[in-house]
């Protein structure tokens, strides 16, 4: 059985995965809070987090929030943001944010949201998608590799420059 078929079988048929609205970003905020507790590299900072949100939301040309409903409620999201890649001479996009709510992972919800963001990024364009996950967090890095990502040579530095 393809990964496709046996998520179609768990997954609530009445789940929408629909483009984040203004209106969400309280609980995206929740999400967001949720996935900062398990990353070593970032803490909550929900003004922050609403600036950012907004920004995104409200400008399509810098990226995209997609999110998973049940029964109307929010109960994961996905975010692009957008760049070009010299090397590729093209425009690229950063899975920048991946959350499920606690409830409802395990059911399929989190493949459904890759799925649409990768046919998303297609569709706008996007040549690659690259992510960073925990380098302790393994069971997401199976899982991403489950949908075709693969270890990349390069490796992460950062430089903050600022709060």
């Amino acid at each position: 059985m393809s990964l496709t078929a046996m998520h179609q079988e768990t997954i609530d048929p009445a789940m929408q995965i629909t483009p984040a609205d203004a209106t969400d970003i309280p609980v995206l905020c929740d999400l967001l809070d949720i996935l900062f507790s398990q990353e070593a590299d970032f803490r909550s900072d929900r003004e922050a987090q609403r600036r950012g949100l907004a920004r995104i939301i409200s400008n399509p040309e810098v990226g995209l929030i997609v999110v998973a409903r049940q029964d109307s409620r929010v109960v994961g999201m996905v975010n692009l943001l957008y760049t070009v890649s010299t090397a590729l001479g093209d425009r690229v996009a950063l899975l920048e944010d991946m959350v499920v709510a606690p409830n409802a992972r395990g059911s399929g919800v989190g493949s459904r949201l890759l799925e649409q963001a990768i046919e998303l990024a297609r569709l706008n364009g996007c040549k690659r998608i690259t992510l960073l996950t925990d380098r302790e967090n393994e069971s997401a890095q199976r899982f991403y590799q489950r949908h075709g990502f693969g270890f990349s040579a390069m490796i992460p530095l950062r430089l903050s420059l600022g709060e």
